[in-house]
């Protein structure tokens, strides 16, 4: 759905659908590859409408995006007349004389904002496959200005008037499941959005809703930024014993590039575990590597996410409880499978003790192999990979690097859904 959700997580799941539907990883780099350069500095000039590829629907099979003609140029005025657009839309729907019904407001309301979608589908997956100071320019720009929109449409009276007039309908009429499945959520996504709420109160929601998605932007940035400017050096290749001789290529060229010629740089990955830790032999390195990983967005300096995080939180349960919930996760999770915090943690209950013996019991196997090697220490949390490789190894003859081709895919498919979980 387009209108019925139109929240950003929701148009980036659009975006997740789209890198699932058939595109390898392959794919995926060649699409990269193809826009990289001239996306990573083009300026954000409007274009004429005829240059623009976003203002009309693609012509490529199944509207696949013409990635060759999409310039960073073109997201700023595809956003802005998406949106445009979306909102006459509405208006059209409001602005009739007739009676609402599922055929004049439903269907015309699931329809609108086109041009949004596309551009919307598009820019959020190259946003978080081909990171560039021109795409963040742009998120930056964008997040409060399609809060915003996003408001516009679901806190808006008259809309919600003739959607919640089918919704007291909806017993009478004559409806398939699906379009009887239709009003119910579209009358709740209103509703969760802020719909009931007082004109006063929802002055309240449109300045927190504009002020997480700044934050939230700014968080994720941090991140990426984090990711880029940490790292660990090294001063020599024996300290890297272990590693492959393609990953000390790699080492070597990212210190090169900044600066640190004829040493060897592992850079940090947007994730808790970095690989290095699996095959470093250097107890010493994976302690360094460990801890530098687990320190970022939170030591200092430029891209420390701690003020941003306890911001957003507290402005989560602002909202939360303006709209009539206890806690955020209360909020978050009625839509979800479990439907309350209490479910959730009657689940983790169950799980707690047996995933804690299960760990133990893969620490004490792990500890055995330090022990036999003569090694002089306890198990430690930048042990962890590592060991736990030369178990499997010892005990199903199994190595994990014969995965990574299927792990790469995975992560390129799926890269999406960490924009979605943000906002």
């Amino acid at each position: 759905k387009q209108t019925m959700n139109t929240n950003l997580p929701l148009a980036l799941a659009a975006a997740l659908a789209f890198s699932l539907s058939g595109c390898s990883e392959t794919d995926n780099n060649q699409v990269a590859d193809a826009t990289a350069e001239k996306a990573s500095s083009e300026p954000m000039t409007t274009q004429p409408a005829e240059s623009n590829p976003f203002f009309q629907e693609s012509p490529l099979y199944m509207h696949y995006p013409q990635f060759d003609k999409i310039e960073n140029s073109h997201y700023v005025p595809a956003f802005e007349r998406g949106m445009e657009e979306q909102l006459a839309e509405i208006q059209a729907i409001v602005d009739q004389a007739d009676a609402p019904t599922f055929d004049n407001t439903l269907i015309p309301l699931e329809r609108s904002g086109q041009t949004l979608a596309r551009v919307t589908r598009v820019f959020f997956s190259m946003a978080s496959a081909n990171t560039n100071d021109g795409n963040e320019q742009i998120r930056t720009e964008m997040a409060t200005k399609l809060a915003a929109h996003n408001d516009k449409i679901t806190l808006n009276a008259e809309l919600f008037a003739r959607i919640k007039s089918i919704y007291d309908q909806r017993d009478t009429l004559e409806l398939d499941p699906e379009s009887y499945r239709l009003i119910e959520e579209g009358y709740r996504d209103f509703v969760r959005a802020g719909a009931l709420l007082s004109d006063d109160e929802k002055v309240q929601l449109r300045a927190i809703n504009s002020e997480l998605a700044s934050l939230q932007t700014s968080f994720s940035q941090n991140v990426m930024n984090e990711v880029k400017s940490a790292g660990v050096l090294v001063d020599t290749r024996e300290e890297l014993a272990g590693m492959s001789d393609a990953m000390i290529e790699t080492a070597a060229k990212a210190a090169t590039e900044a600066g640190h010629e004829g040493k060897y740089l592992i850079v940090l990955i947007n994730t808790t575990q970095q690989p290095p830790l699996a095959v470093l032999e250097n107890r010493e390195l994976r302690q360094r590597i460990f801890e530098a990983s687990m320190a970022r967005g939170s030591h200092g300096g430029d891209y420390d996410n701690r003020e941003a995080l306890t911001r957003v939180i507290k402005l989560r349960a602002e909202r939360a409880q303006l709209m009539g919930y206890e806690t955020h996760a209360s909020y978050g999770l009625e839509v979800q499978t479990a439907k309350n915090p209490e479910a959730v943690n009657e689940r983790l209950a169950t799980l707690a003790a047996p995933a804690v013996e299960n760990a133990k019991r893969e620490a004490a196997a792990m500890q055995a192999i330090i022990d036999a090697e003569g090694g002089d220490f306890e198990l430690a949390a930048w042990d962890w990979d590592f060991y736990a490789e030369k178990v499997r190894k010892e005990r199903y003859d199994f190595d994990a690097s014969q995965l990574k081709p299927y792990l790469e895919l995975n992560n390129v498919l799926f890269k999406g859904v960490f924009y979605a979980a943000e906002m």
